[in-house]
Order: C-alpha cells, then structure tokens, then sequence
C-alpha cells in the first residue's frame, strides 16, 4: 500500500504542478517525450501528454518502490493468497504459462485442459467432429455473462481480420430479445454452443441455455444428440450431463481465476473454434511476453506500472473524475465495456485490506468508445466541459489491407483530439475567431477550450493475436498495481454478489406476488406494475 510519507510527497507535488502547463513541459524539454515513452510486448506508451515533470516522476518511482510493487507483483504470479475474503490465489498468468515451476501441479492441469481445447477444436475444424445431421459446424454461439462474456467478446471482434472457421456469435442478456436476434437466421443443424458458468446455475446463462437448447430442438437436433452440439465450461458436471453435456465436452473453471480475468481458460474456446488453434496460442503468447516485460523491467521501464501510477496520480491527487479508453480501432470497438468490469469490479472498494473505511476515491469511472465515432457525441464535454478526466488513447500504426486514405484519416483524428486534449484553444485565439466570423467579443468565450488533459497514448503496430494479448494483459497489470497502491482486494466482487441475492427475492415475488410488503415502497410498486401488465 502506498507510504504515508509517499502520499504527502505527492500531494505536495500536485500543489505545484496543477497551475502547470502540460504543453508549455513538453516546449520546455526536448527529450520529454523519449524520456517518457516505454515500450515492452509489442506495446509503446508515451506518457509525455501527462501532467509530471522530472520531480513528480521521481515521487512516484518512489511510491512503486514504497509499496512493493514488484514484489507484489511476484506473490501474484507465483500463486500468494491475495485474495483474501474467498482465500484462494488469482493466477490467471499461469494461463498463458508465466511462473509454471511455482505450481507445477496446476500448470499440469493447465496444460492438460490447453491439449483438450485444441483437440476438440481442430476436431471440429478438419470434420472429424460434426453435428448431428452429419454437416460440419459453420456457427459457434457463447452462452455466459460478465467475464464469460465481456473477454471474448471483445477478442473475437477484434480478430475479425484473421479467416474465421466458425463464425462467432454472443448471447449474454437473460432479456429474450438477446437470443432471438442472434439466432434469427441461424442454422440448428450447423450451430455449436459453448455454455460457460463454473457452476451451471448462474440464472441468466442458464435461462439462455435452457432456451437455446429448446432452439436446436426445434430445429431438428434431437434430444438424444445434443450432446453433439453443446460444449461447457463448468465444475459441475451433474448438472451439465442433465443437460445432456458428457464429462468429455465438459472443460474446467478453477477457483483461482476470476471471471474477469478468464479469458485466457477455456472461456476462451470460441476464440480458438473461431479462428484457430494457431491464433488462439499467439493470443496467449503476446500476453506471456507482457508478463515476462512486467516482471522484469524497471518502473520507469514498465508500462503496466506506468499506468498504474498515473491512475493514481489523476485520479486521486489531480482529482481526474473519469478515466477514458478510446481506442481508434473499430477492432477494439468492445475494449471499453470489458475494461469496465476489469477495472470497476476489481477496484470499486470502499475498504482496504485490513477492513478501514477508504476516504479517497479508489477507481475512477471508465468509459470510452471506439473513435471516431465519439468524437460526434461526447468529446464535446471533454473539450468544454467543466469535468476532469485522463484518457489513453489507443493507436494501432496499420490497420491491414484496407483503404489507406480512410486509415490516414483514422489516425488524423487521433492525434488531432490528443492534441486537442493538450492544447485546447486560448482566449487570444477565441477572440481572433469570434472576429473572423463577425461576432462580438463577449461571444468569444464559447469557442474557448482549456486543454490541459492529461492523456497517454498506447501504440501498436496492429491488432493481432500477440499485441491483443499483451493489451489486455496490460490493463490487468495495471489493475492489480492500483489494488496494491490504493491497499485494496481486486479479486472479490461481493457487490455483485447482492445484487444476485435480492434479485433471487424478487424474482419469487414477482412470479408469487408474495413478499411485497418486505419490500421498500418504491420497489414493492414496481414489482406490482409489472406483475399487473404480465398477467
């Protein structure tokens, strides 16, 4: 946890620097941006558009060191007990194979579930496993929610370059309109599902199972071979043969990752059945090499570190309200929502470690869009609004065989809302526009922009398998050494958790009607109206 005398360095370091000019820092030192700029797995992060200087940046290589977090960092990956409420480890980066002689035993399951996923896989790819009807699969839907869901979700539309094998499609909303629109005009007898839910009884995955296995009968799958059409990820093998799923279709979830953090498991099979064994390896090795780059590199040097302490640096003593992810990429068009639940389920805490009251802010909100596309709705608050926010701006330099004008004028926007970010527009200049379009001058202050926003770019060459890996395990890496800095468990969710209870409550009442008068007013008169207009 950040050092008490670390914390006061900083809040003196932001008493100097907030009147500072991050423009006028980056006039000033010709080697700011070299100085500020890390690149490790594939990955480059200038840092030069943030409001540090030489000083500021010492302050927080000494909070890193303060609170340990290289050290930190090596309990994680060599399977400590860090998350404490649920006391197991958080070793999603023996997934990708980082510090396998640390626990060899669970790197031997790993390996053993990796061989059974690439098995079934090519099995289903080169026609030795078809469907029931004796065709070969053309269509692979994911049934999960959260983590199930967000992860590979996101992974497989930004790999939509690579050649698929199956096409990929995505249920999650326990709303029927979810499921109904993604198999409308899908085929029964050519159609895989993989459900994914470690116990086979989460309500939402569960209710879309149930119903797209009455789709697949409908269709003409018999009830004696759905077994043919369905994978599952799940520890619950009971209740998955009553599904009519064997042991063998079955593939584990292990207590020591988190949903969020799952997509490198078998939650990741419709990542490998949809575009390849080969591909879904390289996926994993790009975040290995990000895992070897944060585990060896200096903090100045390493770029999960970097962002973590920039994190705390905006949010808690800059008093950033929001962190933005724009990414300008349609690839990437689902990095924001996944990075939601990564940063916001695992550091949304209000107490630390030791159980004491938090009176800072600990995560910011995250949010962002794929560019350009906000740019024509919210980067108008960004600009004049009176809201502090920190962005990363996310830049894959190509962007495959496509129309480089259109790509020129991708990247164009890019740098040109950084730099806006940066520079904004000043009264002088505000004045001079309101005259050119012959407005008076007391007009001029709605052209005015302050700039000033602290923002980090992060450069890729493209997004492929390698460089999506270690994006993500950037995030992550950058999540836990917030947790680590702000004194907080990243690993548990127990607000989640209520919500799944009273809505157990709840849903009884609205099915019964009993129950209302246990409820607050409000909710009891909601669960009324619509119990009246579903009657």
């Amino acid at each position: 946890m950040l050092q008490s005398s670390d914390h006061a360095v900083l809040l003196s370091e932001a008493e100097r620097l907030r009147p500072n000019s991050i423009a006028t820092l980056l006039e000033q030192n010709p080697n700011r941006v070299s100085q500020l700029t890390v690149t490790g797995g594939g990955l480059t992060l200038d840092a030069s558009k943030q409001l540090i200087d030489d000083q500021t940046l010492e302050a927080l290589r000494a909070a890193a060191y303060g609170a340990d977090l290289a050290g930190a960092y090596e309990r994680l990956v060599t399977g400590a007990e860090v998350n404490i409420t649920e006391e197991r480890a958080a070793l999603h980066t023996l997934l990708r194979g980082t510090a396998q002689d640390a626990s060899p035993a669970l790197s031997d399951e790993v390996n053993a579930t990796l061989s059974r996923m690439r098995a079934v896989t090519e099995a289903i790819h080169s026609g030795d496993h078809v469907s029931a009807s004796g065709d070969r699969f053309t269509d692979v839907i994911n049934i999960g929610i959260g983590g199930s869901d967000l992860g590979p979700r996101m992974v497989c539309r930004a790999l939509e370059e690579v050649s698929p094998q199956l096409n990929t499609h995505f249920i999650s909303n326990v709303d029927p309109h979810d499921l109904d629109v993604v198999t409308r005009g899908l085929n029964p007898q050519t159609t895989l599902l993989v459900i994914c839910s470690k116990t086979f009884t989460t309500e939402e995955t569960l209710t879309n199972a149930q119903r797209a296995r009455s789709w697949l009968i409908a269709g003409g799958v018999s009830e004696a071979s759905i077994g043919q059409h369905v994978l599952a990820v799940t520890t619950n093998l009971t209740a998955a043969a009553e599904f009519g799923i064997g042991e063998a279709a079955c593939f584990p979830m292990w207590d020591w990752v988190g949903g969020r953090y799952s997509v490198w498991s078998a939650i990741g099979l419709v990542i490998a059945l949809g575009f390849g064994w080969r591909t879904f390896t390289d996926f994993l090795n790009g975040a290995k090499a990000l895992d070897k780059h944060t585990r060896t590199a200096d903090c100045e040097q390493n770029i999960p570190m970097m962002m973590a302490l920039l994190e705390l640096w905006n949010t808690r003593y800059l008093d950033t309200e929001t962190h933005l992810v724009l990414p300008y990429s349609q690839r990437l068009e689902h990095l924001a929502d996944f990075l939601q639940q990564l940063t916001m389920e695992s550091n949304g805490k209000r107490v630390t470690l030791g159980g004491k009251t938090i009176n800072e802010v600990t995560a910011p909100v995250l949010w962002g869009s794929a560019g350009t596309i906000g740019q024509h709705s919210y980067y108008q608050l960004l600009h004049q609004g009176n809201r502090r926010f920190s962005a990363d701006i996310v830049l894959p330099l190509t962007n495959g065989d496509v129309d480089l004008d259109a790509h020129r004028k991708l990247a164009s926007n890019a740098l040109a809302q950084s730099r806006a970010f940066l520079i904004g527009r000043s009264a002088a200049e505000s004045q001079a526009l309101a005259a050119e379009k012959g407005l008076p001058s007391e007009l001029a202050p709605h052209f005015e922009m302050p700039g000033n926003h602290p923002h980090s770019t992060l450069v890729m060459n493209s997004v492929n398998p390698e460089t999506l890996g270690a994006l993500i395990a950037t995030y992550e890496h950058k999540t836990y050494f917030l947790s680590v800095l702000m004194g907080l468990n990243a690993f548990d969710q127990w607000g989640v958790e209520l919500g799944k209870v009273i809505g157990k409550q709840i849903r009884a009442t609205l099915e019964s009607g009993d129950g209302l008068d246990e409820l607050d007013s409000s909710t009891a008169a909601l669960a009324a109206a619509w119990r009246n207009a579903n009657r």
